[in-house]
């Protein structure tokens, strides 16, 4: 008898670790085979979110910053940075200082991945990179101007100069803030540069002339070497942005979009046609937002989504004036004076927020969540 009692729990128990190993199979094969059916973006922002109050269309409470001319706005994974001509803050979505920097900027840029950002002052001399709930560096440079600064996720930096000397300089730093190499050049013009995610290789564009006509290049150096390891030509285009991802390096040029392989040497290219080019945002996951507009002097009339192969994904008319537009993980957003609409690559509307409460910025997370500001308070949307 005594022999049967025991038998009796463990029996229970195999067939209690059965049934669960089998409800845990059964998800994840539920999770593979209707993942397309699964908003698992809204199970993100429940659990990001849950404890944070929203109103009926998703805003939460706003919050004041700091404002300031020439606003720009990032949505990062720890929280919100911005900068302006009063200088560099970083806040908690619920509007708690996490770090700032209060100082005059005359051209004040802001750079940044998912869940690291880069702050400076065009023809300044220092940087601030903040990631985390913290600003974990301020670099300045010895001698000469800033002229770029790119960061990835993993807290990379590529840092483009005039230095003394030198017609172009680029330093690559590490994420503790050391440097992992110098490139300096005598005979052509460094004007931008940006890391591989890996931090493992870092691109650079070159301009000078052949034979009196205007060149571009791209050269892509491997950290433990001092010359290029590829060299691949923009065909004279004059860069506006760009952007190292997995996909390749994404170059925004004045009439075209190119995606650059830094293994051949490739180019795909997506041309603008005989629209122009009113504004791009390359940091959508396999994807760039570009607004084109029929007349030179108009606003944007197409929203355009263009995949790593250069292709058209789709393709959406505006009727109104766009205030601001941003790319983010599988997401996209369009705000005008009449709301916001957040779009997944293919134009298909995946939420919108009627009253955006006179919001003059945005910026996508990458589960479909946006900061919106205006010139004095910021605050969240999350989707329902």
């Amino acid at each position: 008898m005594s022999d049967q009692q025991e038998k009796k729990p463990n029996i229970f128990l195999r067939l209690l670790a059965f049934l669960v190993t089998l409800a845990l199979v059964l998800g994840a094969l539920a999770v593979v085979v209707y993942r397309d059916r699964l908003n698992l973006d809204a199970l993100k922002r429940w659990l990001s979110f849950r404890k944070v109050e929203t109103g009926d269309t998703g805003e939460a409470a706003p919050f004041t910053h700091a404002g300031g001319d020439k606003l720009s706005v990032e949505y990062l994974e720890d929280g919100v940075v911005m900068t302006s001509a009063s200088g560099v803050h970083y806040y908690s979505f619920s509007g708690e200082p996490y770090a700032e920097e209060v100082l005059t900027m005359e051209n004040p840029v802001l750079c940044a991945g998912s869940r690291a950002a880069v702050a400076y002052d065009v023809g300044g001399r220092s940087l601030f990179v903040l990631r985390g709930k913290s600003e974990t560096a301020d670099l300045s440079l010895d001698s000469g101007e800033l002229l770029s600064a790119r960061i990835n996720d993993s807290g990379y930096l590529a840092v483009t100069a005039q230095q003394s000397g030198y017609k172009g300089a680029v330093t690559l730093y590490n994420t503790g803030g050391e440097k992992v190499i110098q490139i300096n050049l005598s005979s052509t013009f460094l004007v931008d540069a940006a890391p591989s995610p890996d931090g493992r290789t870092v691109a650079a564009v070159a301009i000078d002339s052949d034979g009196g006509s205007f060149r571009s290049r791209v050269l892509f150096y491997q950290v433990n070497q001092k010359e290029p390891s590829l060299e691949v030509s923009l065909n004279g285009s004059s860069v506006l942005d760009m952007r190292y991802t997995d996909s390749g390096l994404w170059v925004l040029g004045e009439s075209s979009l190119m995606i650059v392989s830094p293994k051949d040497g490739s180019v795909k290219t997506f041309s603008f046609g005989r629209s122009y080019l009113k504004g791009c945002d390359l940091s959508g996951d396999g994807f760039a937002l570009v607004l084109l507009g029929r007349y030179r002097a108009g606003s944007a009339d197409q929203a355009v989504t263009v995949n790593a192969q250069g292709e058209q994904q789709a393709v959406l008319s505006l009727g109104g004036q766009v205030l601001d537009f941003s790319a983010g993980g599988s997401y996209c957003a369009v705000l005008t004076g009449t709301g916001l609409t957040v779009y997944t690559p293919d134009m298909e509307q995946a939420s919108s927020m009627q009253s955006t409460l006179g919001a003059r910025r945005v910026d996508m997370g990458a589960d479909g969540t946006a900061v919106l500001a205006d010139s004095q308070r910021a605050w969240l949307y999350i989707p329902g």
